[in-house]
């Protein structure tokens, strides 16, 4: 299906996005999403926030079989952060706070992602390299130790690794050590919490309780996804064929894969991820993976209130798109002559994607582009 969709029109391919966006929305708002939520987090009260890459494969909630919602996402190209991007360090202080003024413990998931039947299936991000990404997720790790404290007892960094394969979750222990579940059959599920007690002697009881119903599902889900491989239902060899470039937050509907290039708005240096994505959808185009008819740029920005919350996180949309079209045309006169820009805002609550216009007059962006 998602290889059919490349192949649209790129006004069809626009549209198949946002009733894409409008599904993801519905299902999350129904009366059952809703509730499974509620009782969820009544249960399991510890926050999970999970660091990763773009990559539509990487999609925790279903490795899982944890409900949509629950696991708040950071994604960005290639699953590279700095917590010294004064962007990302105020997202994530201002989540830490309203989690830990709740109550709440918060568990960070560090991940990296790799392929055990070919390194080209792994992150392209790291050039392939999983040393380098496993290298880059321990500085993560030390840089949040260094926010919040190294005691664990609040903040809980945690590494995993991500086979793709089989969508497998691999647990790195504190003391170097780790769990692979992909080792594990089903029969063996109850093992799991003192393998995880002897693994991460640290982390607290509750947080290791909140931990184990996702390696449970994950153990549910590599016997699922082995069954589609003997099935022959499970395709691993997906050629890319990115054709949008995404850039800013609220991306969470869109988890399939090799759509889309994603990029958080956490690095200063915002321009240089922005220009690889427009590299990589000029080789798409050359290569003729997908029409040359033109792809998408989207502005994305969440809000949590109506009003000025919403009103500010409109203008951070519009200027996300129009600095990204900036940095393309600069970079890449040809393509962006086939460049189709979106701005939208995401209501939070809700998971309703918004699109906006941008109202501002020639005048204005002069005026704005002059004062840089």
């Amino acid at each position: 299906m998602y290889t059919n969709v490349t192949r649209l029109p790129i006004e069809k391919r626009i549209d198949w996005l946002f009733n894409l966006a409008d599904r993801h929305g519905a299902t999350f708002r129904s009366p059952d999403a809703w509730l499974a939520r509620e009782r969820y987090l009544a249960e399991h009260p510890t926050a999970i926030a999970v660091l990763k890459c773009m990559d539509g494969r990487i999609n925790l909630s279903v490795m899982t079989n944890t409900p949509t919602g629950i696991l708040m996402p950071f994604r960005n190209l290639g699953g590279a952060f700095d917590l010294g991007w004064p962007h990302l360090g105020e997202v994530l202080a201002h989540h830490v706070q309203g989690w830990i003024s709740s109550g709440r413990r918060v568990l960070f998931l560090v991940t990296y992602h790799y392929s055990k039947g070919d390194p080209h299936r792994g992150c392209a991000g790291f050039n392939y390299d999983t040393e380098a990404a496993f290298a880059h997720t321990k500085v993560i790790r030390r840089q949040m130790e260094q926010i919040f404290g190294a005691g664990h007892a609040t903040i809980y960094p945690l590494i995993c690794g991500i086979e793709t394969d089989e969508d497998t979750i691999v647990v790195h222990g504190s003391t170097g050590e780790k769990l692979d579940l992909s080792q594990l059959t089903p029969d063996e599920s109850e093992t799991l919490e003192p393998r995880l007690a002897a693994l991460l002697p640290d982390m607290p009881p509750q947080m290791r309780a909140d931990l184990l119903p996702l390696l449970l599902g994950n153990l549910e889900n590599i016997a699922r996804v082995r069954e589609q491989a003997r099935r022959h239902e499970r395709q691993l060899e997906i050629e890319h064929r990115e054709w949008m470039i995404c850039v800013g937050r609220g991306f969470d509907f869109l988890h399939t894969p090799n759509q889309a290039l994603i990029i958080g708005p956490y690095s200063p240096n915002l321009d240089v991820p922005i220009g690889k994505a427009g590299g990589i959808i000029q080789s798409n185009m050359r290569g003729g993976r997908i029409p040359d008819d033109g792809f998408l740029l989207l502005a994305s920005v969440p809000y949590m209130e109506i009003g000025m919350d919403r009103a500010r996180a409109e203008l951070k949309s519009i200027f996300l798109a129009r600095f990204a079209a900036e940095v393309l045309r600069n970079e890449f006169p040809a393509l962006s002559e086939k460049m189709f820009v979106r701005t939208a805002v995401l209501d939070w609550h809700s998971r309703t994607l918004e699109t906006v216009n941008d109202n501002l007059t020639e005048g204005d962006r002069s005026q704005i582009a002059a004062s840089f």
